[in-house]
């Protein structure tokens, strides 16, 4: 199995995430798209997630988005401190497809519209998923994983710095 992730800014204030599963998708427990909703929790199942920080600053947001469509937005102070919901934003728009050999979903976010998020602000992304299997195991993919047990929010996972648009 191979986890590819392609990033676009086609307009200010707005980022594009192409998340691609190839290999065996047949293996992978991928619930059938339904209308896009919010949802908690999410990472308990197959789930592709995006942290993003601005600046240098300790404050980040979290954006899960699960082959359902149920997404989920959070924004921390800190390290897993200080978390609540995201400040109401759009909903992203969530396009999902699926065969044997590749799961696509692929996401449209306003992070501009987001209070603390300049349009053309650089950004510290973290990007990385949560698969899970037909049998319920869990996988962790990450651009970069800290040293021990998976961790996506810390400082580590936010390989990706993307320059100002």
């Amino acid at each position: 199995m191979r986890i590819a992730v392609d990033i676009a800014r086609p307009r200010r204030g707005d980022l594009v995430l192409s998340y691609a599963v190839t290999g065996c998708t047949r293996r992978l427990s991928l619930p059938a798209p339904g209308l896009p909703a919010r949802g908690d929790e999410l990472w308990r199942h197959t789930c592709f997630e995006a942290f993003l920080g601005v600046g240098s600053g300790p404050a980040y947001y979290e954006f899960n988005f699960a082959p359902s469509r149920r997404w989920a937005a959070y924004r921390f102070d800190g390290y897993r401190a200080g978390m609540r919901s995201a400040p109401t934003i759009d909903p992203p728009r969530l396009d999902v497809r699926a065969d044997d050999d590749l799961f696509e979903i692929q996401v449209m976010l306003r992070p501009g519209d987001l209070p603390d998020v300049p349009d053309d602000a650089a950004l510290r992304l973290g990007l990385s998923a949560v698969i899970e299997d037909t049998g319920g195991n869990l996988s962790y993919w990450a651009l970069a994983h800290p040293p021990g047990a998976p961790d996506f929010h810390h400082s580590d996972c936010f390989a990706l710095q993307l320059p100002a648009a």
